[in-house]
């Protein structure tokens, strides 16, 4: 794990006031709550907690980005989410008395704040306004579950590959015609995990768009050359 850091109180303050969960709470309430955190810095490629593992508590991002992900007996991996500044993880295993539901690892060097199962489950008795965000939160997440479980069920990989592209593309463009590029700044390896596939298939998946004239790839830079196409193979 990380190691544990010495932040002040006002610094932990403005983690919880920036996150999604416990953005539109009073400084004054997050008081209560920040004087339990701590923080944690991780390198990248360092492992924060394992799925299967007794829950300790949740976490709050601060700086960086932090992918959850599952793996099988092979080793191929299964990336679930992927949160970054204001985004929380093993929130759902705080409440629900199981283990880590997944695996999660830094990509890149990142700052975590950790809040124990305990503070954070006397905070929600305490402020019960609190668990109607968490409800929430874990209705977006289970929508995303689902939509993951029918991608990998029903779509093929080139399927797959095509509706990332569009949500990556969309993230960086207003509007989305042919000619426009974004970044991708993903390698092959770490597109194989998000498309529960490996990284031969989608190199060659990414091969075949290229052929097609439906985008051109430099480097970690894509050009759509023909929108429609893409969108097509998405359906």
């Amino acid at each position: 794990m990380g190691e544990d850091g010495a932040m002040s109180i006002e610094r932990r303050i403005e983690i919880l006031a920036k996150s999604a969960l416990f953005c539109n709470l009073p400084l004054s309430v997050l008081t209560e709550l920040a004087a339990h955190g701590r923080e944690r810095k991780l390198v990248q490629g360092q492992i924060l907690f394992r799925a299967h593992e007794t829950v300790e508590g949740m976490y709050v991002v601060h700086t960086g980005s932090v992918r959850a992900f599952r793996e099988n007996i092979d080793g191929r991996e299964q990336t679930i989410h992927v949160e970054q500044a204001g985004g929380t993880l093993a929130d759902v295993a705080v409440f629900d008395g199981g283990p880590y539901p997944s695996s999660t690892m830094a990509e890149e060097d990142s700052e975590v704040l950790f809040l124990a199962k305990e503070d954070v489950r006397r905070f929600v008795l305490r402020y019960p306004e609190v668990a109607l965000t968490f409800l929430e939160m874990m209705a977006k997440k289970l929508r995303m579950v689902s939509s993951l479980a029918e991608q990998l069920a029903l779509k093929d990989v080139s399927q797959r590959l095509a509706i990332l592209l569009l949500e990556r593309a969309r993230k960086d463009l207003p509007k989305l015609q042919d000619g426009v590029s974004f970044s991708l700044p993903l390698s092959h390896t770490q597109l194989a995990s998000r498309l529960g596939s490996v990284r031969e298939v989608v190199t060659r998946s990414l091969q075949k768009l290229a052929q097609q004239k439906i985008l051109e790839i430099h480097g970690h830079r894509i050009v759509l050359l023909d929108v429609e196409a893409l969108r097509r193979l998405a359906e």
